[in-house]
């Protein structure tokens, strides 16, 4: 007997179906993650939180210490803005495009071409640092030291001597500020030792060396371009250790000085103790007329709200009662700082 086609037909599922009974299974059994540890088993991850990290580019500075120094930075962009209008008689205006760290390799690779480049270092320092001028800002600066009027030049071309030689005043005030900004560390002293106008061929440092890249935004007349500033981490390593060990010491300090040290001349002081209330208020007429035999209906809830003052300073809250012979009171809980709250004559807080 031939088969009914139409139950054939029925029973061939098409693929939105197929790919809806697969993400159920998916959905059902997700694939179970594993973390080998460190003495070679493998376990499921629960709990723990993998991240990545790129051992090629390791990161030395914590969030906290380059806030740090981006703080001394911005110090430093001020004031360079500052001389750097004063000498070229112009203003020129600075700001901070980012502050990051990155591996040599890359630093160099993302230089742009044609560029100009200033190596410099700094003494007592190791290391070589790069400066990195757009050519069209360092032909502006050069046309404005020549005697123009700072408009921008739209050359795209390599720097002449005579145009390095006028740049150079401009690279040692920029260099000059930056070293001052860490005087309070180390006393630092810049040179200039070349000019390339090529990053990629450069090999002043490793390749994985980590660098600190300060990015500037320099608008001088109408010409708007970037400064890098580019430093290897081991270069600037032993002045950044003395700043960090400068603000813990600070922190330190001042913390100590906040904790009360105990002396033993302390031990003899005597400290006046008094307990009162603040029962009730009378106008100034029962004031004035008060006589000796007069009696004031004190509210029984006074007894649990007796105020014990330090040296004439409300410091606790305390019930009063009898001790054998003796009136004592005891120290219910502490006083919150701020005005007293004396009693009505009902017993409730005033106002």
């Amino acid at each position: 007997m031939a088969d009914d086609p139409s139950n054939s037909t029925g029973s061939i599922l098409d693929q939105s179906e197929i790919d809806k009974l697969l993400a159920q299974e998916m959905a059902v059994a997700p694939p179970k993650q594993f973390l080998l540890r460190p003495e070679g088993a493998r376990g499921p991850t629960p709990v723990l939180k993998v991240e990545p990290y790129d051992f090629r580019n390791p990161v030395f500075l914590s969030e906290v210490e380059l806030r740090r120094l981006r703080l001394l930075h911005e110090d430093f962009i001020r004031y360079l803005a500052a001389r750097l209008s004063l000498y070229l008689r112009m203003e020129l205006g600075l700001k901070m495009a980012k502050l990051t760290t990155a591996t040599y390799a890359k630093f160099t690779d993302s230089l742009p071409s044609p560029t100009h480049l200033c190596l410099f270092k700094v003494e007592p320092l190791i290391g070589v640092g790069i400066l990195d001028i757009n050519p069209r800002l360092a032909l502006t600066i050069a046309d404005r030291l020549l005697g123009g009027r700072g408009h921008s030049v739209k050359a795209e071309r390599y720097l002449t001597e005579i145009e390095i030689a006028l740049l150079e005043d401009v690279v040692n005030i920029v260099l000059e500020e930056w070293c001052t900004q860490w005087k309070t560390e180390q006393e630092l002293r810049p040179q200039i030792i070349g000019h390339e106008n090529n990053g990629r061929f450069l090999q002043t440092s490793p390749k994985d060396a980590i660098v600190l890249i300060l990015t500037l935004e320099a608008n001088f007349g109408d010409c708007s371009e970037q400064i890098q500033i580019g430093v290897p981490y081991y270069t600037i390593e032993p002045v950044v250790k003395k700043m960090q060990a400068r603000r813990q010491k600070d922190t330190a300090v001042s913390t100590t000085a906040k904790k009360a040290e105990w002396q033993a001349a302390y031990e003899h002081i005597k400290v006046p103790v008094r307990a009162e209330w603040s029962a009730m208020d009378i106008s100034l007429r029962e004031v004035v007329s008060l006589r000796v035999g007069d009696v004031f209906e004190l509210p029984a809830s006074i007894f649990h709200e007796t105020r014990v003052l330090l040296n004439n300073v409300p410091k606790f809250v305390g019930t009063v009662g009898l001790d054998s012979d003796r009136v004592a009171v005891q120290l219910t809980r502490k006083t919150v700082p701020g005005p007293a709250n004396p009693l009505k004559s009902d017993g409730r807080k005033s106002p």
